[in-house]
């Protein structure tokens, strides 16, 4: 039997990132060039948060979103025009609900930016059917593990699970549009790298408490989730390769992991 396909983290940055691929684009398309038997991507970004409940996207065509403002005029052009997963999404939706979560679905939610930005890199010709689900606004990172081991099974019938948010994410220090590496956040993003190689979840549960300028480098916990969501996906001591994205605007860490037995 084939191992199921790994679980993906990923930092979609700023929405110039569509545009500017810098050290991670090219090693995501890469990446896409080497998972066999994808037969669908399910995506959990921080641009969706619902409320109580989780909500799974069972749109047939989804739209592509530009939610964000004050970026250059060509990102508003730009789509993303894969083919929903409703059939597939339907199956995570169940999961969920077997899992304690109270799930529904929307057939009308398009894709956000932390969506289809890292998806234009890692599936440019937007072939592969993708769909969304939801973050409820209560979500804490025991949880987001929680969300991520009942998708998991997904994986087994050719679902890539990617949690597509960011390393570190503070939206008043990208607007000072630093110059040079932020220390807090190199600091902060070599803490998240030894602790997911070390396997240790139970820090990155606390990392909070734990991680160096962690309230610096998330002032707000929706960008940091994701993770959490996929190493839940991945499993116990999954295996783990690092594709370093390096730091852009000096401190949105651009780092992404393959994680699970075929990393």
């Amino acid at each position: 039997m084939a191992a199921p396909l790994p679980v993906l983290f990923v930092s979609h940055g700023a929405p110039t990132f569509a545009l500017e691929p810098g050290l991670v684009g090219p090693q995501l398309k890469a990446l896409g060039q080497q998972l066999w038997g994808v037969q669908a991507v399910l995506v959990v970004s921080p641009h969706w948060v619902t409320g109580s409940d989780v909500r799974v996207m069972t749109t047939p065509m989804p739209e592509t979103i530009h939610d964000f403002g004050g970026f250059p005029q060509a990102l508003y052009a730009l789509q993303y025009p894969a083919p929903g997963a409703p059939v597939l999404a339907a199956q995570a939706a169940a999961l969920l609900r077997e899992a304690g979560f109270e799930a529904e679905t929307d057939d009308k939610r398009g894709f956000d930016h932390g969506a289809w930005v890292p998806l234009r890199h890692l599936y440019p010709a937007a072939n592969i059917p993708v769909f969304q689900v939801s973050m409820p606004r209560s979500l804490d990172t025991r949880r987001a593990v929680s969300l991520g081991q009942a998708l998991s099974p997904l994986r087994d019938s050719g679902v890539l699970i990617v949690g597509s948010g960011c390393l570190t994410h503070n939206l008043h220090e990208f607007r000072q549009r630093a110059t040079g590496y932020a220390p807090y956040a190199v600091a902060f993003a070599q803490w998240v790298r030894e602790a997911v190689a070390d396997g240790d979840m139970g820090r990155l549960i606390e990392y909070r408490k734990l991680a160096p300028h962690a309230e610096w480098a998330h002032p707000t916990e929706e960008h940091f989730l994701p993770l959490l969501v996929a190493l839940g996906a991945a499993g116990d001591r999954a295996a783990t390769a690092v594709i370093d994205g390096g730091i852009t605007y000096g401190v949105i860490s651009m780092d992404a992991y393959v994680l699970g037995e075929a990393a």
